[in-house]
């Protein structure tokens, strides 16, 4: 995956990433409230070795070493039964010494002759009683047990508290803002790693960039999605301002340049599945065509789910299969429509061989008469993985237009479908997205002008002489532009 792949995820993912970034917070935040605040208290002590009066330097380094290796011992001392044993007993708690040996950690510094005693506790006034009540008897315990010489010489080893623990006003945990960093960076980790699984493991196509890994067939164009499709198929007609129609009108620019000199201007419009808006896609296409002034033959060449009679509202019982077998002629089915030069041929009825059909001489005769008459010949035909009436079609055209829709369609059923139509050497013209989201990383932008609205005003268009009379002029009507 490129850097650009990471951005479309983030752009796409955000609103799933900044909620399990904020899922990661609020844990965070609720596990420390329901945590008990915790204190610490910490004792310092020195230990030291004796040495007699107007000992020799190497004697007082001697004793300085043996201090130092005394004290790995000692640190282990520290949290044994012998000393808190008596530390219980002193300050009358309720625990033993296994319970309460966790809640103090002993430590000595590197090279040093230093420990520091910590205790953790609920209370801070306890945890500090309990730092010192452990110095003092750690000292007590080593000085007059462990290093006791026999008879009544004093230890060599003396322990003294040169830091008394002090009751703390702080609490030491629960750590509110470190737990909230870290929640926030689980959270955060968490949200990425999902936003990046599940576009991996996301099998459909989002985007043209999607399209471009699969096959090198340029992009014709894209449509919006339109959740009142179904309402308005022909938008180009019934909207023609919209920013959809202007997307198909954009489409039509790019299949202008499409076979200008190597081919027939005829295409078969398909797909690879049901449901991808190909039906639609053809004619709104053949609609903006004739816009043009170009002359344009509409064939519904889906010979077993028609559709282009009912979205062009018309009569739709006799058509192609009726010129196939000789029942009508060609000219006798064509249907205007429209102002331009728009003419439908409907598929007339559902045939029981359909691929038979649109494989016979007599279409491609037929495709060869519309080819002559018109400057643009559409077919509407059925997709391309379920049947091959496309396939079959496509031979006998200048190329395919593929029909992918975004977030519908599977990459493998698209690769699929070219594949199909290269194993029989037909050419794959381009591709148009349709059902492209209006916002986020894969929404289509086409751009729109905004326009204005108007209202109509009647006008006279100046004095006229009539008979040595000057009379008013014929009233014309025009339009003024209404300040938004």
């Amino acid at each position: 995956m490129e850097i650009k792949d990471y951005v479309r995820i983030l752009h796409k993912s955000w609103i799933l990433i900044v909620a399990c970034t904020l899922l990661g917070v609020g844990t965070a935040a609720a596990y420390s409230l329901t945590l008990a605040p915790k204190y610490q208290s910490t004792t310092q002590l020195y230990v030291s070795v004796r040495s007699a009066e107007g000992a020799a330097t190497g004697d007082l380094v001697n004793g300085t070493s043996f201090a130092r290796q005394a004290v790995a011992s000692y640190v282990d001392v520290v949290n044994s039964a012998l000393v808190l044993d008596k530390v219980i007993e002193e300050l009358e708690l309720e625990t033993t010494a296994q319970q309460l040996a966790p809640s103090i950690v002993s430590t000595s510094p590197l090279n040093t002759v230093l420990i520091n005693v910590t205790v953790t506790d609920t209370d801070p006034v306890m945890a500090a009683a309990i730092a010192n009540s452990v110095g003092a008897t750690f000292a007590d315990v080593v000085t007059n047990q462990l290093e006791k010489p026999e008879g009544e010489t004093a230890s060599p080893v003396k322990i003294e508290t040169i830091q008394p623990a002090v009751t703390p006003l702080t609490p030491s945990s629960p750590n509110v803002p470190l737990n909230i960093v870290f929640g926030l960076l689980l959270g955060l980790a968490v949200g990425l790693g999902v936003a990046v699984l599940r576009s991996l493991l996301d099998a459909r196509i989002h985007s043209s960039h999607d399209i471009e890994q699969l096959t090198d067939a340029s992009i014709l164009g894209g449509i919006a999605l339109d959740p009142d499709a179904r309402k308005r198929p022909l938008v180009v007609h019934a909207d023609p301002r919209s920013p959809r129609a202007e997307s198909f009108r954009s489409l039509r620019t790019n299949l202008q340049f499409v076979n200008v000199a190597t081919g027939p201007r005829s295409f078969v419009v398909t797909s690879s599945i049901p449901g991808e808006g190909k039906s639609t896609t053809t004619a709104n296409l053949a609609i903006a065509l004739a816009e043009t002034g170009a002359s344009v033959a509409l064939v519904d060449g889906d010979l077993r789910l028609p559709r282009i009679a009912e979205y062009m509202s018309i009569e739709g019982g006799v058509g192609l299969t009726d010129v196939l077998i000789g029942r009508a002629e060609l000219g006798d089915v064509l249907q205007k429509w429209g102002r331009g030069k728009l003419y439908v041929l409907p598929s007339g009825r559902v045939p029981p061989n359909p691929s038979e059909l649109l494989g016979s001489a007599a279409m491609k005769r037929v495709l060869s008469s519309l080819t002559d008459q018109f400057d643009f010949v559409l077919i509407d035909a059925p997709p391309l993985l379920l049947v091959t009436d496309a396939a079959v079609v496509s031979k006998l055209t200048g190329g395919a237009i593929m029909v992918a829709a975004s977030g519908r369609t599977k990459k493998n059923e698209l690769a699929a479908a070219v594949r199909t139509l290269e194993g029989i050497g037909s050419t794959l013209a381009g591709v148009v997205v349709t059902m492209l989201p209006t916002k986020g990383p894969d929404s289509y932008a086409y751009g729109q002008y905004s326009y204005g609205k108007f209202e109509e005003l009647s006008v006279d268009d100046g004095e006229a002489q009539k008979d040595g009379r000057k009379v008013p002029a014929k009233r014309r009507r025009t339009l003024r532009e209404v300040e938004n």
